[in-house]
Formats: C-alpha cells, structure tokens, sequence
C-alpha cells in the first residue's frame, strides 16, 4: 500500500531538532496534499502555473449560496485534477451562523488503493469589508 501512496516531505518543510527533513506517508501524505491544493493560487509555482484551486481569488466576496456553490466547484476541480490516488465524494460549504467571515470546507473522499473513507474540513476565512 505504501508503494502506491508515497512518502514526502512533511509540510510546513523544516527541519526537526536533529536538522533533518521529517516525512510522512500514506493517508497523512494525502491529507496533506489536499491542504497543498486548497492553499495553493495558481500562478503560485513557476514550473505549475495551473496548480492550485484559486479560493483564495474569493476572499473579500460576500457570504452568500452562490459563494459557496463556487468554492465547492472550485475545490471539486482542483482535487480531481491534483489528487489522482482519491475519488471526491463530496464538497460542502457551510458557514457558522454567529460567525459569518468563517467558511467550512468539508470534503469527502476515499482512497482509491485501500477504499479507506475520509473527511477533511478546511476552514476558510473572507476578509469582512470596513466602511469608514
């Protein structure tokens, strides 16, 4: 199983007390390439300019069904494209009502390899307007 999953570079990359690079494998390397595409813009990475999933390009947009509809598509998109060892299997977007700058990206997936089900919630902020 571990063949097909991979090991890589623990992120944050850093080094431990001991100065070495730490690594992860398998379902916590997966996990952390999901992270990878939701925080990362495209343009971000010069030699993968298309990498990313470009939430971010969503920001200061109100907080609103359609906001979320896009972000799901958004996200949808970006794991199909970047994440070939997991099959979505569903994005929802929900927002706290007494906290209405917070988004919450839970994400459903299942490891193709071992069939194993996960979910993930990614916390998304906007960037509430100030008038002066």
């Amino acid at each position: 199983m571990g063949d097909f999953l991979g090991t890589g570079w623990r992120f944050p990359v850093k080094p431990n007390p001991s100065g070495r690079l730490t690594y992860c494998s398998d379902e916590e390397l997966i996990q952390q390439s999901v992270h990878l595409i939701l925080e990362t813009a495209p343009g971000e990475r010069v030699m993968r300019p298309s990498f990313g999933c470009g939430i971010h390009e969503l920001v200061f947009e109100a907080n609103t069904a359609m906001l979320h509809t896009r972000i799901q598509h958004r996200v949808k998109e970006a794991l199909l494209q970047w994440e070939r060892r997991i099959d979505v299997l569903q994005v929802r977007v929900s927002s706290p009502p007494d906290e209405p700058t917070l988004l919450l990206i839970r994400i459903d997936y299942r490891i193709r390899s071992n069939n194993s089900f996960f979910n993930l919630v990614y916390p998304f902020f906007l960037t509430e307007g100030v008038k002066d």
